[in-house]
């Protein structure tokens, strides 16, 4: 993924010396913030579960190795990709061991991007227990990392008694078929679990793709335009999509966040609109770096961007330039900033039922991590 090959080169103790400087329950927008998971490592998108506790997707912080070099540094690989629980006021990983990928130090991982969780039809000591389906990122990995990487670029899906079974090979599903046209490159970003399928977010392939929960075939729903945009240098370059985000609207179309990639123009970032039998289409403009998109019980499209003045713009040294914004749009198209100051290289955001607004808070950084409770 394009964001994470270029905020590599900060390194890790820039950005650690960042953290604290502004209070999550000292931001403005007269919302109550509270901070209710803690030590996370690279904690990305987050969803509720049927239970209704919320779980969150850890990418980890990779591990020994084997090591790989490439454009973004060194890479290590490990299984410390976890999934945690938030569930009355505690936490809990449920579910550890899965694939990662990161830095020598543990920063900007690759591995569980995002979780959803169904019932299961297998009951523990008599009792309902949860299937996950969990997105491993990092399909690109794969042919550098040789059988450690076995598991990246998949969809997961994790059975009460252990069980892990691959539901889906997105990676070489992008091998073969190339949706966008561009070349192989898959890393699986957002998930989005419905009756009888998943919607994926395709960062590294610029697709949305479905997978039949039956037999867990692929097909494509949409790719998405490269367009021509301004450089450093004001030459025109071609800059890739890089969708990171799906949810379903009430309309009962899908609506696609793109991070964009390099040169991360500020206000160059779409929301997507899909719906089967139609053309794709520019559903919002004039966002930086979206990471993630939830819709509310009111009807909103909130709208989260890990940089708001730009990935281009960041600098570990200036706190105000590692600020992340959540964004409210109304149906009528208004728009309110929900929440800037105190947001940190955010990662994911999921809406309750009653409103109150989950995010997570350094989903760069392994231990750091956090998820805040943004309540209005």
């Amino acid at each position: 993924m394009s964001y994470l090959r270029y905020i590599a080169t900060w390194g890790l103790a820039c950005m650690i010396l960042m953290i604290g400087v502004v209070s999550p329950a000292s931001s403005a927008q007269a919302a109550t913030v509270t901070i209710v998971a803690t030590g996370l490592n690279n904690p990305r998108h987050l969803a509720f579960g049927p239970d209704g506790a919320i779980y969150i997707a850890e990418a980890g912080k990779g591990g020994s190795g084997p090591c790989v070099n490439g454009p973004e540094g060194r890479t290590c690989f490990g299984n410390t990709g976890s999934i945690t629980k938030i569930w009355h006021g505690g936490q809990a990983r449920v579910v550890r061991g899965l694939p990662s990928a990161a830095s020598p130090d543990g920063s900007f991982a690759i591995g569980p991007h995002d979780v959803s969780a169904i019932w299961s039809s297998i009951q523990v000591q008599d009792h309902r227990a949860l299937d996950y389906f969990v997105l491993i990122g990092g399909g690109f990995l794969r042919p550098a990392l040789g059988k450690s990487g076995v598991n990246f670029g998949r969809l997961i899906k994790i059975r009460p008694d252990g069980v892990r079974r691959s539901k889906a090979d997105l990676w070489t599903y992008e091998k073969q078929h190339d949706p966008a046209g561009d070349g192989a490159d898959s890393n699986p970003y957002s998930l989005l679990t419905l009756r009888g399928r998943h919607i994926i977010a395709d960062a590294g392939g610029n697709s949305l793709l479905k997978v039949r929960r039956s037999d867990g075939r692929i097909s494509t729903l949409a790719t998405f335009p490269k367009r021509m945009v301004p450089g450093p240098d004001g030459q025109l370059v071609r800059m890739d999509p890089v969708p990171t985000s799906v949810d379903q609207g009430p309309d009962r179309a899908y609506y696609v966040g793109e991070l964009t990639g390099f040169p991360f123009p500020k206000f160059g970032a779409r929301v997507y609109r899909v719906m089967y039998g139609h053309e794709r289409e520019v559903y919002a403009r004039r966002f930086t770096n979206i990471i993630d998109v939830a819709w509310g019980p009111d009807n909103s499209l909130y709208v989260l961007e890990m940089f708001k003045n730009s990935l281009a713009n960041a600098n570990p040294q200036d706190p105000s330039s590692l600020q992340g914004r959540l964004v409210r749009i109304r149906p009528d198209g208004s728009r309110t900033t929900v929440m800037s100051e105190g947001l940190y290289a955010p990662g994911g955001v999921a809406v309750a039922e009653d409103g109150t607004i989950y995010v997570t808070n350094w989903a760069i950084l392994p231990g750091k991590g956090e998820v805040l409770r943004i309540q209005r």
